[in-house]
């Protein structure tokens, strides 16, 4: 963008050439259908993320085999099964480049290598059965450089499990957690209650009956009377890992 402004000051490009390379800069399009942000990992801290349900296998095989060789992306949400359908139909050279997570859907192409930072974020689920969840979250968060510190099954149904973990955590010196949580979705008020930094809460659709769905504990999640608690979308790890992201890049900037 410097290079460009630079060039129009100087007379060497003209408004309307400076404007058509800008547009070019912040997009690649891939096909009729995929305008790809090439400048999300400038803006967020985390590269492009393609969620992988409602486009065809074509759509992905498109994108992934026609990204520019500069990008790091991150397609979520795809099961093993589909990614066994469409792993061998993947370009040689991109090949090489590729990790599959299968319990978090989470197929990362890494054509840069990833920069590591200095801050980190917690990752507290209450049970197993959130565990696919908070793999997306980490799986985020180790894209954009930062460290994740997991800990798993501390959920309310054994609270005593819990604070030697809360302990550890805020012995790391975590700058934000992130708490994932179906059935009646407790547990991040009870972080909250505990510590001193940000906490991002996930609720998950693990539960039956009244639970079933994840709602239960979105509405305890929003209803919680612990401050200091952020809440995303049902099993949406990946916006909690964006948000926690999104308070580390302001730490650092400031640090700065």
């Amino acid at each position: 963008m410097k290079d460009i402004l630079n060039r129009l000051l100087e007379g060497k490009l003209s408004i309307d050439e400076a404007e058509d390379m800008l547009k070019i800069s912040q997009i690649q399009e891939i096909g009729d259908n995929v305008k790809f942000d090439i400048n999300r990992k400038s803006r967020l801290g985390v590269c492009e993320a393609v969620y992988s349900q409602g486009k065809t296998d074509e759509d992905l095989l498109s994108i992934i085999n026609n990204i520019n060789s500069t990008q790091n992306i991150i397609i979520t949400r795809l099961d093993e099964s589909r990614f066994n359908r469409i792993k061998n139909k993947i370009n040689d050279d991109v090949q090489e480049n590729i990790t599959f997570n299968k319990q978090a859907s989470i197929l990362t192409i890494n054509n840069n290598e990833v920069s590591k930072l200095p801050l980190s974020v917690g990752i507290i689920t209450a049970g197993t059965a959130d565990i696919p969840i908070a793999e997306e979250a980490r799986i985020t968060i180790e894209q954009s450089g930062y460290t994740p510190i997991t800990t798993y099954d501390v959920g309310v149904a054994g609270i005593h499990r819990l604070f030697d973990k809360i302990t550890y955590l805020l012995e790391k010196k975590v700058d934000a957690l992130i708490v994932v949580a179906g059935m009646e979705g407790a547990l991040p008020s009870v972080v909250a209650g505990l510590v001193d930094v940000p906490v991002i809460a996930v609720p998950t659709s693990t539960g039956y009956g009244v639970g079933e769905g994840g709602f239960t504990a979105l509405f305890s999640m929003l209803q919680s009377c612990a401050p200091g608690i952020a809440t995303v979308n049902i099993d949406n790890g990946y916006g909690a890992a964006v948000y926690a992201i999104t308070i580390l890049n302001q730490i650092s900037k400031h640090e700065k």
